[in-house]
């Protein structure tokens, strides 16, 4: 009998989930992922573009540091800091648009 009730609280719990990505959806409300993207963007990017290449090297031991301590591997992780910096370093965004946020009626008026 517990793994029927588990079960009815796992899909309960995947029922409430998808109305609150829907109504954040509905309210263009921007998920964690996003706004940590966009930052991590902005910061890169403005530290490569005003040459300030020993704060960014600071910036990346420290980011580093802490996926190490995750359980990530460093070297992997130095690879993956360095390749964010080599496409974020000419400023041009990387991010692709979000039309379901612009034209949530699905009309997207540059298609």
């Amino acid at each position: 009998m517990p793994a029927k009730s588990e079960e009815i609280r796992n899909r309960k719990q995947r029922e409430r989930q998808q109305k609150l990505r829907d109504a954040d959806r509905k309210a263009r409300r921007p998920g964690r992922d996003d706004v940590a993207r966009t930052v991590l963007f902005m910061t890169m990017s403005s530290m490569a573009a005003r040459g300030r290449m020993n704060a960014l090297a600071r910036f990346q031991d420290v980011v580093v540091s802490m996926l190490v301590r995750q359980g990530f591997d460093e070297h992997a992780s130095r690879n993956v800091f360095d390749e964010l910096v080599e496409k974020y370093r000419d400023r041009a965004w990387p991010f692709r648009r979000k039309p379901h946020l612009l034209f949530p009626d699905g009309a997207d008026r540059d298609g």
